[in-house]
């Protein structure tokens, strides 16, 4: 995996249902590295820190490679590295490949994967349609939100590289269908002792396994 683009925003104020909200969804790529910290990227813009931002959540890992599907889907709309929200944009993540509790080394960085992206409708507003909520979760390539192990620098160019594998073959791409298409009780249990997951998905684990139990 590689770095293709690094990515901050800005605060800006949207209209939603009548009320101003303020989001930084709205990231763009920039040319100096960004720092990777405790609780999220130096000088971005994290506005509810109930859903981003936070150990668990600091920073968040999209996929170059899906990049085509969505602008087949969305040609119209004025594409740029970070539409997905994210901070740091690579080439060739694997969501069925990559584990939760995987640790990489990104840049100078060390960081921990805690779960994959579960959308919320700032992704809409961005994409000027709240039906990509709908394609996000059927596509199925939802990124990697990391914790970080060791602050460190990151930019375009940089490696990705696996430090340490977790044994427990959970992938993000599992973990993102318990959540949407919870089947398997038993498999959801699992998932949820699972000491490496960010809380809030173990908490959003635990509804989807009240509703099919």
């Amino acid at each position: 995996m590689k770095v293709i683009a690094v990515n901050i925003a800005r605060p800006t104020v949207i209209n939603w249902r009548g009320k101003e909200v303020k989001t930084g969804i709205y990231k763009l790529p920039v040319p100096d590295p960004i720092v990777l910290e405790a609780e999220d990227v130096k000088g971005d813009t994290v506005v509810d820190r109930k859903y981003h931002g936070g150990k668990d959540k600091a920073c968040y890992l999209f996929s170059a490679d899906h990049y085509p599907y969505w602008k087949n889907l969305y040609p119209d709309l004025d594409w740029n590295w970070g539409m997905f929200g994210e901070n740091i944009t690579v080439q060739g993540l694997d969501e069925a490949d990559i584990r939760i509790g995987d640790v990489m080394k990104i840049g100078s960085a060390v960081v921990q994967v805690s779960q994959p992206r579960q959308p919320c409708f700032k992704l809409g507003i961005r994409f000027g349609d709240q039906k990509v909520l709908k394609h996000f979760i059927t596509h199925a390539f939802p990124g990697a939100y990391l914790r970080v192990l060791s602050r460190g620098t990151v930019a375009a160019g940089d490696p990705v590289t696996i430090l340490e594998r977790d044994p427990r073959q959970l992938s993000l791409k599992n973990i993102f269908e318990l959540l949407y298409r919870p089947r398997n009780g038993q498999t959801i249990q699992k998932a949820i002792i699972h000491p490496h997951l960010a809380e809030s998905c173990r908490k959003d684990l635990g509804k989807a396994l009240s509703r099919i139990s």
